[in-house]
């Protein structure tokens, strides 16, 4: 097909970095389709226009409708679509983001599969929610009761703030309805913080799947990142959400999460974290680039894209 204004497909140096997109976009009952390098939302209220470079995630809840168009924008642009369900809170399917390099990955991949790497990469996480406190000591039993501890006595901390009764955290996809105004709002606001988190991690070439403290699920390091971040984004406003008695407080908590995610540069701290949890504090920029080598057990990385029969013949 012959390339027409308006359908070139933008060039890696011309997206916006992640950390300098907008946080998620959650959609429900609405047909997205595409308008140049804009995706358009039609819905009751008229058709909106949103430049989809911008975008790191769309949520796209119940009754959307995708055309093919509007996927091929999607893609093209670097940004993550996760199919949810009704309030945001069940995780049906993901659409991957446009990456162009493995840096990162291998330096993952090296890292979960290496027994010390491992426990050290975990801790440093463990570390990011205790900075006053030294656990490079600490056995992974020890460091999941002192989380525990913790998340059990913030629960209490923000029970006694807004004045809201709080028993325990009980998560049903199934059945969302079920659960108290505390714990509607915290899967709603926790939704919106993973799909974040995943969209960093498949902007820099991460993936989502390897995980450090959390493992055995496609989104475990999603769940690692996120976990970094609750205290601070997630749980107090779900417990401020259910004090104001909101009457759809699924939408109320997205919202109010989406503008917190964005007033503390959380997407831009995600980006940082990633890069320190995987590199030691090594990390260098030039190192963010797209490079294709052939593996060699001996002589390591060759370059691609010739021939080697002579040295075959040879040898």
């Amino acid at each position: 097909m012959e390339n027409r204004a308006g359908m070139e497909k933008p060039g890696i140096r011309a997206l916006p970095r992640i950390q300098d997109r907008m946080t998620f976009i959650y959609l429900e009952r609405c047909k997205i389709s595409r308008d140049n390098g804009s995706i358009t939302v039609k819905d009751i209220n008229g058709v909106t226009d949103i430049p989809a470079a911008t975008i790191s995630v769309l949520l796209l809840g119940p009754g959307t409708d995708v055309t093919h168009r509007a996927m091929e924008l999607i893609g093209d642009a670097g940004v993550t679509v996760i199919w949810v369900g009704e309030h945001g809170v069940r995780y049906y399917a993901y659409g991957r983001a446009l990456t162009n390099h493995a840096t990162l990955l291998l330096r993952q991949a090296q890292m979960v599969s290496n027994e010390k790497k491992h426990i050290r990469v975990a801790r440093m996480m463990y570390q990011m929610r205790f900075p006053d406190e030294d656990v490079s000591k600490l056995t992974m039993q020890q460091l999941r009761g002192r989380e525990g501890s913790r998340i059990r006595s913030f629960y209490r901390e923000q029970s006694r703030k807004w004045n809201i009764p709080w028993d325990r955290r009980m998560y049903r996809p199934e059945d969302y309805e079920a659960g108290d105004p505390v714990n509607q709002a915290l899967s709603a606001g926790n939704a919106c913080l993973y799909g974040l988190a995943h969209a960093v991690i498949c902007a820099l070439g991460c993936s989502p799947g390897l995980g450090f403290v959390h493992v055995g699920h496609e989104l475990s390091f999603a769940y690692d990142i996120a976990d970094l971040y609750k205290t601070e984004i997630t749980i107090p406003i779900a417990f401020e959400m259910a004090s104001k008695n909101a009457e759809d407080i699924g939408s109320a908590t997205r919202r109010r999460v989406r503008d917190e995610l964005r007033k503390g540069h959380i997407l831009d701290r995600m980006v940082h974290d990633i890069k320190y949890l995987l590199s030691d504090g090594e990390w260098d920029e030039e190192d963010y680039k797209s490079t294709l080598y052939l593996w060699d057990n001996v002589q390591g990385e060759l370059e691609h894209g010739i021939s080697y029969a002579e040295v075959s013949d040879e040898e």
